[in-house]
């Protein structure tokens, strides 16, 4: 489902190598090529032909690199598809059950049950689709496909490594499309770097130990920057005569100036007396949150707004949270008229990335804006009406 945002780390450390062994062309010269570079990186010839001796082209991974229409939903009705009592009830289960491994991952990296059992749910059913492409062949296709080679391509050296130590089977290891492994996905570079023997047998496998996979899963995230102990999201209700060009992701202020705007938790008390950003998914008559610092972490696991914010959201309610007000929101636009909105953003000057009909952060920041401009409300919710504006 998702492409981890751990592998934009390694753009630059991958640009030597891209110039060593360039994408495209044919691909049994490519695949030569590669191993070329791992018997240069020192890896016995052997140990080389053995691992990359099945590889193939998949053109179903480049069918699946293309199609993420899943991600043009809106909030709710995401929200809703991904997060159903069943998926409650079960993560429940699991919390009881691994309850050992959870204490030990607040323990040693301060993260709470309910974020790693929303990733579990969200990634895997709980381990239970984990993905049938053949992994090794996921990541050559990928390599040599000149989309994006520079992400993809240090994985097939990370995943020759866990060759060697007895952790991937060329033929046999398999996962999702883009190339992660096991119950919370992780890349072969992210489990040399974070991979935990959480059950002791020896080895880290994310594929059939749910220790190994939510340990790997916490060590991953305090490496990302989780901070230790501190909440992520709480829902908010929100005054209706605001400054909504105050909201967004990438505006931060104190409880105390929030506080002062006339918001509050929509239950209970706040969560912690931290900085904050007010995110209104749908516009200002939609569901209103409170993203806490470690809230951010999410992006560097997955780049997707509203992945994040319905992961982030179901942690929450993982941990007892009740369940988001909705509100009645602007009707937002569909797929053609989004991608009709970004190209007329662009051509306004703002960045809003590929035209992909998708409401990205970029999208986000550009409709507030403009919304700004026109005097229209400015809370990073394009509806017909900014559309015509415009």
């Amino acid at each position: 489902m998702r492409l981890s945002l751990a592998l934009s780390a390694l753009l630059l450390s991958a640009t030597t190598a891209l110039a060593a062994s360039p994408c495209g062309g044919n691909f049994s010269g490519f695949v030569q090529g590669l191993r070329s570079e791992a018997t240069a990186k020192g890896y016995d010839n052997g140990t080389v032909q053995r691992f990359f001796a099945g590889v193939r082209q998949d053109a179903k991974v480049l069918k699946a690199d293309r199609a993420q229409g899943v991600f043009q939903l809106d909030f709710t009705t995401f929200a809703r598809r991904l997060i159903s009592a069943d998926r409650m009830k079960r993560g429940q289960s699991n919390a009881r059950k691994y309850a050992r491994t959870f204490a030990r991952i607040e323990r040693d990296y301060g993260i709470a049950p309910g974020v790693l059992l929303a990733f579990w749910a969200f990634e895997t059913d709980y381990g239970a689709f984990q993905g049938d492409f053949n992994t090794l062949n996921a990541l050559v296709t990928l390599s040599h496909d000149c989309r994006r080679p520079h992400l993809f391509r240090p994985q097939v050296f990370a995943a020759l490594e866990l060759f060697t130590r007895g952790d991937f089977d060329p033929a046999r290891t398999t996962g999702a499309w883009a190339g992660e492994i096991g119950m919370v996905q992780m890349l072969p570079q992210d489990i040399l770097d974070n991979g935990v023997d959480g059950d002791g047998d020896g080895h880290v496998s994310l594929k059939t130990s749910a220790p190994d996979a939510l340990m790997s899963g916490g060590k991953m995230l305090s490496h990302l920057g989780w901070k230790h102990g501190e909440p992520w999201l709480q829902e908010i209700t929100v005054p209706a005569d605001m400054d909504w060009s105050q909201t967004g992701i990438h505006t931060q202020m104190p409880l105390s100036k929030w506080e002062s705007m006339g918001i509050r938790p929509r239950s209970g008390k706040w969560a912690a007396n931290l900085p904050g950003s007010v995110i209104l998914p749908q516009g200002h008559k939609g569901p209103a949150f409170l993203a806490y610092p470690n809230f951010n972490v999410y992006f560097e696991w997955n780049q997707s707004f509203t992945y994040v914010l319905t992961a982030a959201y179901f942690a929450t309610r993982l941990e007892g949270a009740p369940v988001f007000n909705p509100g009645n929101p602007d009707a937002g636009l569909a797929g053609a008229q989004m991608k009709q909105l970004q190209r007329k953003l662009a051509a306004r000057g703002h960045d809003v990335g590929k035209v992909d009909g998708i409401l990205g952060a970029g999208t986000r920041k550009a409709v507030q804006a403009e919304q700004k401009r026109l005097g229209l409300p400015a809370d990073a919710w394009p509806t017909a009406q900014l559309l015509g504006k415009l």
